[in-house]
């Protein structure tokens, strides 16, 4: 069995708070792999980020980013068609870059081929998942498609690919 993971694919990162243009063009491919996925009966996953709209500006992360996202129900919710695909059966919730959650449930699976990730933001979210599960699970392969993640920074995407690659994780479709 295969596992596909699609990082924090939620309105806030696509066209609210946090949106950038590019991220409105993932939407067919992460449907698209999301189906091939489906179709083979792999495991599909999603993950949230979540915030609390008390108490975030006192986080690191609400230092560094002080930009209210992802903290009511249109915010957080998974933008667009992908949407379709996600229930709370096959979603993980977080209120940090990576899902310890995510390793915890997927480690579950002792069949587990490969994992692939996709969504956003690949400097961010994805990248910290990826490290995770790098971490946690050493020698399954690591898969992430370009074209199905990025970042309002192509500067930054493009460093959390190289960064991913030297990491022994295969990323495909890149065009660079």
């Amino acid at each position: 069995m295969k596992a596909l993971i699609v990082v924090d694919y939620q309105n806030d990162f696509v066209d609210g708070a946090l949106g950038f243009e590019k991220a409105k063009d993932l939407e067919g491919p992460i449907c698209s792999k999301i189906e091939e996925y489906l179709a083979r009966n792999d495991l599909v996953l999603f993950t949230k980020d979540c915030h609390e709209h008390d108490g975030y500006a006192d986080t690191l992360e609400g230092k560094h980013l002080p930009i209210e996202h992802c903290s009511d129900e249109k915010g957080r919710a998974i933008y667009g068609k992908v949407a379709k695909y996600a229930d709370d059966g096959n979603t993980i919730y977080k209120d940090r870059f990576g899902s310890e959650e995510l390793c915890a449930r997927v480690s579950k699976y002792k069949d587990i081929e490969s994992f692939e990730l996709c969504g956003l933001v690949s400097s961010i979210c994805v990248i910290s998942n990826a490290v995770l599960l790098r971490a946690n699970f050493p020698n399954v392969p690591i898969i992430i498609d370009a074209r199905c993640t990025g970042a309002a920074d192509e500067s930054m995407n493009a460093k959390a690919l190289d960064v991913m690659s030297n990491l022994q994780m295969e990323i495909i479709n890149r065009s660079e």
